[in-house]
């Protein structure tokens, strides 16, 4: 990494020397208010000039030659195949690529970022995982989308809102529990009808079950860490996004 970037999360094995992995906090860039310091969403309420310069500056920070393969983000299930780079972000909410240099990225501000790396340096994926995708199977179809059989993957899971936070409706936990009755250990009750669900142990039992055993990261909430995180839920429109990045090193 070529220039100092403060803030970054880097699983144990994220900077080895075949592929690379980070996520972003919203320490170490520019923005005010909602936005400070360090939004990296396009699609945000920010000045774009503000997001251009952050974006930069973490290419920068991170020794990337060309601009990561930002998605447009839908809450769905669609795994696109990142090579050139293409004149508008694909809409999916997971990218894998074979390509040395080319980072794929994900935005969140509360979903679940996972990364997917083959740690000889086959190839990386991100995912975009809140309730929606997790549900819809987001996880699975990434999985199956990349070369290599999933015994063979690193995964990693970055800053998400926790389970103390993540208050939901009946029909959240029913999505999750269809197919997979196993999956109730991951809530608790909440006052009346509602849940407290907890992203971590969701996305963690589906990788397990399409065949992923080395998981790392979670642990954080996006909502309770307000210096260290944004949150959506937390903040509404008006605040940032940070970026969890995965890459195979050129060379």
């Amino acid at each position: 990494m070529s220039e100092a970037l403060p803030g970054l999360l880097i699983p144990p094995w994220g900077s080895g020397p075949r592929v690379r992995v980070v996520s972003t906090t919203r320490v170490g860039g520019l923005g005010a208010r909602g936005f400070s310091t360090f939004n990296l969403g396009a699609r945000t309420q920010d000045a774009a000039a503000v997001v251009d310069a952050n974006r930069a500056r973490l290419r920068r920070a991170l020794g990337l030659s060309q601009e990561p393969g930002w998605l447009h983000q839908v809450h769905g299930t669609a795994v696109a195949p990142l090579g050139a780079s293409p004149e508008s972000p694909p809409e999916a909410d997971a990218g894998w690529t074979a390509s040395p240099g080319l980072a794929c990225a994900v935005l969140t501000a509360d979903c679940l970022p996972v990364a997917l790396v083959e740690p000889d340096g086959g190839c990386v994926a991100v995912a975009h995982a809140g309730w929606r995708g997790l549900a819809g199977g987001v996880l699975e179809a990434t999985i199956a989308a990349l070369p290599v059989p999933a015994e063979r993957l690193l995964a990693w899971l970055g800053p998400a809102i926790g389970p103390a936070e993540f208050e939901v409706g009946p029909e959240v936990r029913d999505a999750m529990l269809a197919g997979d009755e196993g999956a109730h250990a991951a809530f608790r009750p909440g006052a009346g009808d509602r849940w407290f669900a907890d992203l971590y142990a969701l996305a963690s039992r589906r990788l397990r079950r399409a065949g992923v055993t080395r998981i790392d990261g979670g642990g954080w909430c996006t909502f309770r860490e307000r210096r260290r995180f944004f949150s959506h839920r937390r903040d509404g429109p008006g605040t940032g996004r940070m970026a969890t990045l995965a890459w195979i090193q050129p060379g």
